[in-house]
């Protein structure tokens, strides 16, 4: 089982689309790709379909093989079927790490969600996500706030990771 994605980083993307991948995030990329060692740059999928606002998802090949199996295990010519492909299989461009710990995201998906200048990743476990920083600036939290409002005082969020050990 690998690892998973931690935490939130910025970072600098160029003219050209280049950004780096921290470092924690390359190891999680790392061990969820079968081909490395023997390949020694991780590669990674992004998808980009429009079931995402604002930012791009970006997986493991380990996770994205998991994604692609539960899609073949839905009934074949589903309605289901074909829009969960058209979401998580169309919309996913392969990408691997360069030497120096970059990758280079193309045009079409940084203007997909307007990505210039800096980059936030934000970590969620089996994937993080890539946002123009401003984006998620404007974004940072208010879905997060307005689900503990739901909840009210005293609300421990752990009873939702937990919920018969009461956090």
């Amino acid at each position: 089982m690998t690892s998973s994605f931690l935490g939130e980083y910025s970072q600098k993307v160029d003219g050209k689309g280049r950004m780096s991948i921290p470092a924690e995030f390359r190891a999680v990329l790392a061990e969820g790709d079968p081909d490395y060692p023997d390949n020694p740059l991780p590669r990674l999928i992004i998808n980009y379909g429009p079931h995402l606002k604002g930012c791009l998802r970006a997986y493991t090949i380990e996770a994205m093989n998991a994604i692609e199996a539960g899609i073949k295990r839905m009934p074949p010519g589903s309605q289901d079927r074909k829009f969960a492909s058209f979401v998580y299989l169309a919309k996913a461009w392969r990408s691997e790490i360069d030497k120096d710990g970059r990758i280079v995201l193309p045009q079409s998906l940084r203007e997909q969600i307007g990505l210039q200048g800096e980059a936030r990743m934000i970590a969620l476990g089996e994937y993080f996500e890539i946002w123009n920083a401003d984006t998620y600036a404007e974004a940072d939290g208010a879905e997060v706030e307005e689900w503990l409002a739901k909840k009210g005082p005293g609300f421990d969020p752990l009873t939702v990771v937990f919920p018969q050990e009461g956090g």
